[in-house]
């Protein structure tokens, strides 16, 4: 029997990564860890907490008095935070707007780093985020960076709110985008950066089923190579 690997998918936001990541576990039946949504969770804590989200220290301060946690229920990622399920408080704007300076601080990013390593010691594991295939598993057997160009990804986020119930006008959906880009590019620890060893994909013109069976295919002759 083929072992199973581990799939790093990187790339910017509403590139693609996580849908793709889905189905990808589902076709290949590995276990989906969805790192955004931990970081996520953690946003959700400070903003709870009325900590300033610029305040780096508060915001360090805050998340270590926080339980974040995730658990895999039926292949499906639930997160938690204080045992509260949280799963679908996670995409609102103001996270959206928070998420990035939050994510980009190192000891925030040490803390989700551990667990996230943890998760992928078993294998059969599909992890997307922005450092995935250069920080967390910089030895996963399987790298992809992602990307799309800025309307297409800020169409693709507009969608996703919309069908949320969110009211958000295409414009500040795209320079929202472009300022997490700059953020997510420019932050000390774990910066968005393609790994040397990972495979591109351009999903501007393509499928959410032609990304995935063009990954599924290189796993595949990944394994059957050795």
């Amino acid at each position: 029997m083929k072992r199973k690997i581990t799939i790093a998918i990187d790339g910017p936001a509403a590139s693609g990564k996580s849908t793709t990541a889905k189905r990808l576990a589902q076709k290949l039946a590995y276990i989906y860890v969805d790192t955004g949504a931990m970081y996520r969770a953690a946003t959700l804590a400070v903003l709870r907490s009325n900590v300033d989200a610029q305040d780096e220290t508060a915001v360090v301060s805050c998340l270590q008095d926080m339980n974040i946690s995730i658990e895999l229920l039926d292949g499906e990622q639930r997160t938690y935070l204080n045992g509260e399920d949280v799963s679908i408080l996670l995409r609102s704007p103001q996270i959206n707007r928070a998420i990035s300076a939050i994510s980009s601080y190192p000891q925030v990013r040490e803390m989700m780093v551990r667990q996230q390593q943890e998760l992928a010691k078993m294998g059969g594991v599909i992890m997307d985020g922005r450092d995935i295939g250069t920080v967390v598993l910089p030895q996963a057997d399987l790298k992809i960076f992602m990307k799309a160009d800025l309307q297409e990804r800020a169409k693709r986020r507009l969608a996703e709110m919309e069908t949320a119930g969110e009211n958000i006008n295409f414009k500040a959906v795209m320079e929202d985008i472009q300022r997490r880009d700059e953020l997510d590019a420019s932050r000390s620890a774990g910066p968005l950066k393609k790994a040397a060893d990972a495979r591109e994909i351009d999903t501007s013109d393509l499928t959410i089923n032609q990304q995935v069976d063009r990954i599924a295919q290189w796993a595949a002759e990944l394994l059957y190579n050795e």
